[in-house]
Parts: structure tokens; C-alpha cells; sequence
């Protein structure tokens, strides 16, 4: 039910209103005069405001104004006892969302037009959740997770969003700190307006100034024209300043002025120019630690960091791993026209029990190898690398996973089909290493031929 604030002058009006909308449900407050209204609105969120329009001082069309300042999402009906075009005309005008007329017919007018107005409340209300949780469901549209970590980054994103504030991300390369930089941008009011990228990283630093500030023709050799740097180019949106951390410390502070300032100076140029740009900055160093070496600037820093956002390892939300499979299995089937249906479920434990110190990337490029390589209609452990079917090898030559001991997926393991695959992948992998010598093969695999061949009659492999 609606929270409704009543204001008339006339008590009996008022009290009538607000009986009838009590025994409505809807919570209902009076007031009776414009000021007290104004007061209520600056202290309280109502969903409708019905207002009478002729009152001492503040009238219901100056409040109407007020209320559309403080509380747009409010819906605002105006009632009167002279109906006259112009009232109706300077009510439509205002933004009223309803007009009615105080005569016998009042009470049902208004419960007819409050009905109409709660409802379209109520259907605004939810189709913004239904964004928000399919922009949660759906990791802001490139972003896959459904794990806790994964769902407050979601709801950090959407939540400095609407905000002007500097943000800084870190985490481990692959982890999507991109993305997060461009779903940011995308839930903003800055979301129609240039979205620039830059690696930091990428350009040594002379290059890198010219690339940001720009710079005038004739400012330095092969300077043939002027150049718009790409805060300027930025200006309205988002400039997103990847590897932030592998700054020099003299970029460090020309950056610093820049974001302390809101100018800009060309290259070349004596005069600087106002920028309205926000920064969204990304590394994978720690730096905190890179500030105590003396390597990055600690005003620099917290300038950045206003709002920072730590994107967690693909190793520590491994309930994620299926549904990013899922994901890239549907993307480059298509992309590559391939029949593959799935992945069996030896392949799929094999993917969650993994590391992934690459972290999202590298499951990304695994994907779109076997996708490239299987011939059959499911993912199978023989075309998975093979530093995800054997893991690693210690030092008495037994493969174990990557972090030193078996990782058991959440929802459990077929031991013994996972066995079945396992040794069918080393006798492939033994083929594969000896030119399909099986003498050789059995020898790398400490069995005896007949074994070896046992076990290649088993699996079907010739």
C-alpha cells in the first residue's frame, strides 16, 4: 500500500481523506496548510501527495514544484473547488499526475485516481527491480558469477554507480577488471557519453603524457599536428587508466594535478582546460606496498581510492566455474558453428578443481581450445591442456592438483568414472609423447606392454 500525505486547509476535507484511505490500507499523513507539507517533505519519502491547489501561502502548484525537487518519484494529485481551464492548465504544466474536482463525487474520484496512480507505482517499483536483478543475475551483462564475493561486487557496482567518485580495482590479472570499470560506466548517468580506455602499462612515459593531456603541433619532434589527449576526448564520461600501478612517479604527479585540479594543459601549451572526467583506475599490484618502497604516490593513492573494489581470484569462487563454462561453451559453439553440445562431467570436475592462475582469461582461451579441438558432441578430458588433466608433477613424479592436493567440487565427484578418464588421458597422452609407439608408451606409463594394452583395448584406443 501507498504512503500517502493529505493537505487541505479544510479539516473536513482532510479528515474525510484520510479515513477513506486508511480503511484503503495506505498509511496516510495530513497536513493542513502548504508549509507544513513542505516540512514533511523535507523529513519523509511519500509515494502520492494529494493537495488541494487554493491555500494561504504556499498554494498546491507551488508545492507540486517543491515536491518535484525533492522527491521526483513522488506522484502528485491536485484537487480544487474552482475549476477553471487555466488551473487545470497550470496543474498539467507543473507535472501533476492527476486533476479532480471538489464536488459531490470527490471521494470516489480520488480513490479511483489514487488506485490508477499506487498501480503504476507499484509496476515503475518493480520493473526497476527486475532491472537490478537481472543487471545482479546476469553479472551487469559480461560479468558471470552467481558466488557471494560475485554478488557484492554486483552490488557495489550499482551502488557507486550514480556517483561521481573515483574508483579504484584491484586484483589478480584475468580477473575482469575491465569490465567491472565498463559496467560501472554503463549503470551511470555518464552511460551515453565515451567510455576511453587506457593501459598505463602499455606506453613508456613520454608517450604515455601526449596520450592522456594531448599536445599542440611543433611541441616536440614529429609533433605534425595538434592532438586532443584523452581526457579531453573523455570529457562527460569515463576515462578507465588500466595498470595504474606500472606509472612513472612523473606521470604520477601530473595525474595527481589533473585530478585535483579538473584541468587539463597540452603539451606545448601555456593554457589549461577544464575537464569534467571520471576516473576509474585498475592494477594488479598491491599498492600499498608499492607506496612503503617508494614506488607510488601516496596522495596519488588516495585520490584513486575513493571507492575501492577487490575483484576475488577465480580460485576462491570456484562455484562460479560452471556457469562461466556454460557461458563460453554457448559463445564459441556459436561463434564457431561447432555441434558441441556439453561438457562431460569428468571434464567439468577437472575445471573446478584447477587454480586458474590466470583466473577468468585463462578459462576463457581453455574454452575456446576445446570447443576448437573436440569431435564428439561433449567436452571431453582428452582435449582439456595438460596442465589441467595432470596437474602439476612433484618431485617423486605424482600428479596432484595445483594446489597440492585433490579439490572436490561442491557437488561431488563420479571417483570412479574420474578414475576411468584420468588413466584413459595418460594413455593418450603416452601415445601422443612416443609418435603411437606403445612399447614406448607403456615403458614412460612403468607398466608392462600387455597392461598397456589392456588398457587400450578398454578405452577403445587404437
Amino acid at each position: 500500500m501507498a504512503h500517502i500525505l493529505i493537505v487541505d486547509d479544510e479539516t473536513s476535507i482532510s479528515e474525510l481523506l484520510e479515513i477513506t484511505f486508511r480503511k484503503e490500507g495506505h498509511r496516510v499523513e495530513v497536513a493542513g496548510s502548504g508549509e507544513a507539507a513542505r516540512r514533511r517533505l523535507q523529513s519523509k519519502i511519500f509515494d502520492i501527495v494529494v493537495s488541494d491547489i487554493r491555500m494561504p501561502g504556499i498554494s498546491g502548484v507551488d508545492l507540486l514544484a517543491y515536491a518535484k525537487e525533492v522527491s521526483p518519484a513522488t506522484r502528485f494529485i491536485l484537487i480544487t473547488g474552482v475549476p477553471t481551464v487555466e488551473t487545470a492548465i497550470a496543474a498539467i504544466n507543473a507535472g501533476a499526475d492527476r486533476y479532480v474536482i471538489k464536488d459531490h463525487d470527490l471521494v470516489d474520484q480520488l480513490r479511483r485516481a489514487v488506485g490508477s496512480v499506487d498501480e503504476t507505482v507499484k509496476l515503475k517499483n518493480e520493473a526497476g527491480y527486475l532491472r537490478r536483478e537481472l543487471r545482479r543475475l546476469t553479472g551487469q551483462d559480461n560479468i558471470i558469477g552467481h558466488s557471494a564475493k560475485m554478488r557484492a561486487v554486483f552490488d557495489l557496482i550499482l551502488t557507486v554507480a550514480p556517483q561521481s567518485s573515483r574508483v579504484l580495482i584491484t586484483g589478480e590479472s584475468g580477473t575482469g577488471k575491465e569490465l567491472v570499470a565498463r559496467a560501472i560506466h554503463e549503470n551511470s548517468a555518464r552511460a551515453h557519453t565515451p567510455f576511453i580506455t587506457v593501459n598505463c602499462g602499455a606506453f613508456p612515459e613520454s608517450l604515455l603524457e601526449s596520450e592522456l593531456f594531448g599536445y599542440l603541433k611543433g611541441s616536440f619532434t614529429g609533433a605534425a599536428e595538434s592532438r586532443q589527449g584523452l581526457f579531453q576526448a573523455a570529457n562527460g564520461g569515463t576515462l578507465f587508466l588500466d595498470e595504474i600501478g606500472n606509472m612513472s612517479p612523473a606521470m604520477q604527479v601530473r595525474l595527481y594535478r589533473v585530478l585535483q585540479e579538473g584541468k587539463v594543459r597540452p603539451i606545448g601549451s601555456t593554457e589549461e582546460i577544464d575537464v569534467d572526467v571520471r576516473v576509474i583506475a585498475a592494477t594488479n599490484r598491491d599498492l600499498e606496498k608499492a607506496i612503503a618502497a617508494g614506488e607510488f604516490r601516496e596522495d596519488l593513492f588516495y585520490r584513486l581510492s575513493v571507492i575501492p573494489i577487490h575483484l576475488p581470484p577465480l580460485r576462491e569462487r570456484r562455484e562460479d566455474v560452471p556457469l562461466m563454462v556454460r557461458a563460453f561453451l554457448e559463445r564459441f559453439r556459436t561463434a564457431m558453428s561447432r555441434p558441441i553440445e556439453g561438457i562431460e562431467p569428468a571434464a567439468m570436475a577437472q575445471l573446478e578443481a584447477y587454480d586458474w592462475p590466470g583466473n577468468v582469461r585463462e578459462l576463457e582461451n581453455t574454452l575456446e581450445r576445446c570447443v576448437a579441438l573436440e569431435t564428439g558432441k561433449l567436452i571431453s578430458v582428452g582435449v582439456l591442456p595438460e596442465k589441467i588433466r595432470f596437474g602439476t608433477t612433484t618431485e617423486n613424479g605424482h600428479a596432484t592438483a595445483s594446489n597440492g592436493h585433490p579439490s572436490i567440487p561442491e557437488s561431488g565427484i563420479d571417483l570412479e568414472r574420474h578414475i576411468q578418464d584420468a588413466e584413459r588421458a595418460y594413455i593418450v597422452a603416452a601415445l601422443e609423447a612416443c609418435d603411437g609407439v606403445g612399447t614406448h608408451a607403456a615403458e614412460m606409463l612403468k607398466m608392462s606392454y600387455r597392461s598397456f594394452r589392456h588398457y587400450a583395448k578398454k578405452y577403445n584406443i587404437t
